[in-house]
């Protein structure tokens, strides 16, 4: 059984960026079943977390326990969907907070989707200038496909290819927390384990140094 958290930062109920989580959630959730494998969906919203959040960053003394049983989940997680509304051209300042309270490394080589909705198209580009920047300071592993939802867009084509994105996003995330089945794996190698947190590490006994492979050239 996989751990698949959602963070949503979004401030109203119900919110935008919610209903993109849960739609996030619920692909990801069938091509990880589609592999054999069962996927358990646990939800952070960061607004029942903001008085703790404003605690945590004035006072790193004081007790914050829901923030702690969140940071837990985060430590526990297998994969990451994390979704943000869009407020003056980058992601909320919930959204900074929470992942400014994480201790060092806790999202290292975590497989994450990025997400973000806004009223207009003009704000996509939060997910290459904002999103992705982030989460590579933090040492995820981000997918390559963001998704990005404007209010404008529903009922285009624009609209009809936002379903296509989501699709191929949970592919990909499927893909680092499970092993697929249909395709060989790469040089990153078995990603079932936890979440793909996985280091490779280079045995001794096999390292050959450069001076030995080199024998026999320039002769």
């Amino acid at each position: 059984m996989r751990s698949l958290l959602v963070i949503s930062a979004g401030l109203s109920q119900p919110s935008s960026s919610r209903r993109l989580a849960d739609m996030l959630a619920e692909a990801t959730r069938a091509k990880i079943s589609a592999r054999g494998e069962g996927a358990q969906i646990d939800v952070i919203e960061i607004r029942d977390l903001a008085y703790e959040l404003a605690t945590a960053m004035t006072d790193r003394t004081a007790p914050t326990p829901s923030l702690a049983q969140a940071k837990q989940r985060v430590a526990e997680a297998d994969g990451l969907i994390a979704v943000t509304p869009v407020f003056q051209g980058s992601y909320s300042g919930l959204f900074k907070m929470f992942f400014d309270t994480l201790e060092p490394h806790a999202l290292d080589g975590l497989p994450t989707i990025i997400a973000a909705t806004a009223g207009s198209s003009r704000h996509a580009l939060i997910l290459d200038y904002a999103l992705r920047p982030l989460f590579n300071q933090l040492h995820a592993s981000v997918v390559p496909t963001g998704v990005f939802q404007a209010a404008e867009d529903l009922g285009t084509p624009e609209g009809e290819r936002f379903t296509a994105r989501i699709e191929r996003s949970a592919i990909q995330l499927a893909d680092q927390m499970v092993t697929p089945r249909d395709r060989v794996a790469g040089i990153a190698g078995d990603f079932s384990g936890r979440g793909g947190r996985s280091t490779i590490r280079l045995s001794k006994e096999n390292f050959i140094p450069l001076e030995k492979l080199l024998e026999g050239y320039g002769k």
